[in-house]
């Protein structure tokens, strides 16, 4: 009996293995891409000239006006290098937007970006600044950052030249355990 259960749990972990191999093989490879929001920023805005630049902190180094350190320099850095999150899509923009108003994850002051270049930490400022915005600016917000990070991955291969045809798996035969007598 002990050997029919043995065998029995073989014959299932062998033919999850091979669906999975299967499932595995049909897989789009993930294509890794480097954001710069150092150009990011400034493409939100050209198209959002009336947003909050919030770029009045001091450098801790040179003790000058960081002006390229904005708020949307800011929230592109806290998005997708402390919170991780895809720069691609609506929903983790949201997210984070949540994050300032308070509304989704505790945001630390000890890693949020500017923290360790400008002499006074921008995240109080930043998320007054976020939630003095109507629904319908953060919206277009989303809808820009969305916008200029699709329009980046747009240029990456999605599929291979020559993609393998799926193939169902076939169930394995019935009666396996008559046939172990």
């Amino acid at each position: 009996m002990k050997l029919k259960s043995a065998l029995i749990t073989a014959f299932v972990v062998a033919g999850v293995f091979v669906f999975s191999a299967g499932n595995l093989a049909s897989m789009q490879p993930a294509v890794a891409q480097r954001i710069s929001p150092g150009e990011v920023w400034q493409l939100v805005y050209q198209q959002l000239p009336d947003f909050p630049k919030e770029n009045q902190y001091l450098n801790k180094e040179t003790g000058k006006v960081a002006e390229n350190n904005t708020l949307v320099t800011r929230l592109i850095r806290y998005h997708i290098y402390v919170k991780e999150r895809a720069p691609s899509y609506r929903l983790d923009w949201k997210l984070t937007l949540a994050d300032y108003l308070n509304a989704n994850e505790i945001m630390y002051e000890n890693t949020y970006p500017g923290n360790d270049t400008l002499r006074q930490n921008p995240l109080d400022g930043d998320r007054a600044a976020i939630s003095r915005l109507s629904r319908t600016q953060r919206n277009t917000l989303v809808q820009v950052l969305t916008n200029i990070f699709n329009a980046n991955t747009s240029t990456q291969p999605t599929s291979h030249p020559n993609p393998k045809p799926k193939t169902t798996p076939t169930p394995p035969p019935t009666g396996g355990a008559d046939l172990l007598k």
